[in-house]
């Protein structure tokens, strides 16, 4: 169904295809043996080439689709469900990653506190929207290893604190939670690391553009403190 569905968008028929490009890593196994079984098949199928690619690097090949002129050296942000990782790209098609998730990444710190929240799933979005004219200073959250030299992430420590905060709050409240105050602290202290990192990282290694990608990227108030701090370091 959706191979079909992805046909029908493109607009193309299987017999068109020149190509199958299957992500085989990283991951979880249960799923990446799904996706590669049947690209396989359809591959055996139709005849059809089929190779493998790293879904990070499909994340940061994603920068150029956006912007197709994204000058290089570049410090590219990803920032999935599962991952967030902080990449050097000295030339397109080339990266290293200096800076990784130590235990959870944003997006899942973003749908697990969605989840602690009452909030629907996925949670990014969720918060995103509720968050949008609320009091991002209602609540001081940590931020997690935001002083610390490396470019390493962990968020499981803020997942902590919202859980602390919640319980502790609804125990001493006779007044419902201001959770859009709330979801809104949270997203800030996410947002802040993010920021801070990722521009830290473009000043230590001197170069000219930063980018986003992955589900994370769309997140409204990121862009916005992204874009204020590139204009302000000239990238």
């Amino acid at each position: 169904l959706l191979t079909s569905e992805a046909l029908d968008h493109a607009k193309i028929s299987l017999s068109q295809l020149t190509g199958i490009a299957v992500t085989n890593r990283p991951g979880l196994v249960g799923a990446l043996l799904v996706g590669v079984n049947f690209a396989k098949a359809l591959a055996y199928a139709t005849n059809t080439p089929c190779v493998s690619v790293n879904h990070l690097e499909g994340h940061l090949a994603s920068a150029w689709l956006a912007n197709p002129h994204l000058s290089t050296p570049a410090m590219v942000l990803i920032a999935s469900g599962g991952h967030t990782h902080l990449a050097l790209v000295p030339n397109r098609g080339e990266y290293q990653f200096i800076g990784w998730t130590m235990d959870d990444a944003a997006g899942e710190a973003f749908d697990k506190g969605a989840k602690m929240l009452g909030l629907p799933y996925p949670g990014g979005p969720a918060i995103d929207k509720l968050a949008e004219h609320a009091n991002f200073q209602c609540v001081s959250f940590p931020r997690p290893n935001i002083h610390r030299q490396n470019f390493n992430f962990s968020f499981s420590g803020l997942k902590t604190a919202l859980r602390y905060f919640l319980r502790d709050e609804q125990e001493k409240r006779d007044s419902p939670l201001p959770v859009a105050d709330v979801a809104a602290s949270y997203q800030e202290a996410i947002v802040d690391v993010l920021v801070e990192k990722l521009c830290r990282a473009a000043r230590q290694y001197d170069v000219k553009a930063i980018s986003v990608v992955g589900g994370g990227a769309a997140n409204s108030r990121l862009s916005r403190r992204l874009e204020e701090r590139a204009r302000a370091l000239g990238l």
